[in-house]
């Protein structure tokens, strides 16, 4: 994912990043999704504890800026574009969104998802979400489909997400880039 020498604070993420990249692609694989075809907007990760988000953040700056961070679902979300983008399958990805701790528990820390952006109407990005996966793999055990619509202080953009996840990786789709959603609270 990184190129050159990497922060010693990501030590863990650069470890679980081939596996991450594995099942993305696994998971695109039995949605029946072309990866290549889609822009990834961002990558993100999941951690259990305050100490491990703070260490990523110290990481992270090493190789990018804080971008924004802000309240989201009642826990700080930091976003931080890299001077280098990471390779991640088929994309090369400069932001990260870096979560801290909430109530949920993940059953693993590191990288967690990737959300891809489908311009259009925020109404219809389910059915075009949707439209991408084959009709077999919606309906195959252990894939979940979930509808959220996260909202940040300030954003004035919409913001709906569909996820998909097999339970180890998620892949999220959305109507605009994180750029858009956080330069819209910038707007008069």
């Amino acid at each position: 994912m990184f190129s050159g020498k990497v922060a010693e604070e990501l030590n863990d993420l650069i470890k679980d990043s081939g596996e991450f990249v594995h099942k993305i692609n696994h998971l695109a694989t039995r949605l029946g999704l072309d990866l290549a075809a889609h822009h990834a907007d961002h990558i993100a990760v999941r951690c259990h504890q305050v100490a491990t988000a703070e260490r990523w953040k110290k990481g992270f700056l090493q190789h990018g800026v804080l971008f924004s961070e802000k309240m989201i679902g009642g826990r700080p979300v930091a976003l931080f574009e890299l001077h280098e983008p990471l390779r991640v399958g088929p994309w090369q990805i400069s932001m990260v969104e870096l979560p801290w701790p909430g109530e949920k528990v993940y059953r693993h820390e590191g990288w967690e998802h990737v959300e891809i952006v489908l311009p259009g109407d925020e109404a219809q990005l389910s059915a075009r979400a949707l439209a991408l996966l084959s009709d077999e793999s919606l309906s195959t055990p252990g894939i979940a489909i979930k509808n959220s619509a996260p909202k940040g202080e300030g954003e004035r953009l919409p913001n709906p997400t569909l996820a998909v996840s097999d339970g180890l990786v998620t892949i999220k789709f959305h109507p605009w880039s994180l750029k858009e959603i956080v330069e819209s609270e910038l707007a008069p």
